[in-house]
């Protein structure tokens, strides 16, 4: 009888293992096409990073600098109404930037603003820390706002790719506009 019972359930014992072998086959090819895509994101923020000589900083690394007391200036490069004012890293200044590479300025991109404006706006310290960030590790905001910090001679320029969305998934404080 116990031979028999075996022998009945071996079709649904194979069934189950053919069925977690092709769950685990899928799982497998997701995991490895993901990996395609943290490669390509990581390529990419390396390109931006040395095209645009500057440096980058975690959302960790960020919190303890900002923690530390130390001058710093935070420029967050996202839209005011539509990001900036609802969430943004405490004690940041808000100055817009395009998502597609500004390799020239353009003021229609930078909502109105000159380059004057953003040199004020980074201070005359030149040697001065200054963070910048966006959104997320895809948007290239932060990249523009960092390459031009850097073309204008501020040699102490970091960026932070995680941008809001790491510093508020880290579970940091975000703070916004009161109006």
């Amino acid at each position: 009888m116990r031979l028999k019972k075996s022998i009945l359930t071996a079709p649904v014992f194979l069934t189950l293992l053919l069925g977690f072998s092709l769950s685990a086959m899928a799982f497998g090819a997701n995991k490895f096409e993901q990996e395609v895509e943290k490669e390509t994101g990581a390529v990419k923020l390396v390109r931006e990073v040395i095209r645009g000589e500057y440096g980058v900083i975690t959302t960790e690394e960020l919190k303890k600098l900002i923690d530390s007391g130390q001058e710093i200036l935070v420029v967050d490069t996202m839209p005011y109404k539509d990001s900036y004012k609802k969430s943004h890293i405490p004690g940041a200044q808000q100055f817009l930037f395009p998502i597609p590479e500004m390799t020239t300025w353009d003021s229609k991109e930078t909502d109105g603003k000159s380059q004057e404006d953003f040199v004020a706006l980074l201070g005359p310290d030149k040697s001065k820390t200054i963070v910048i960030y966006c959104g997320f590790v895809k948007c290239t905001r932060s990249h523009n706002g960092a390459m031009w910090a850097r073309k204008f001679g501020y040699t102490n320029v970091l960026r932070h790719p995680g941008g809001i969305f790491a510093w508020k998934g880290a579970g940091y404080e975000a703070e916004a506009v009161n109006q």
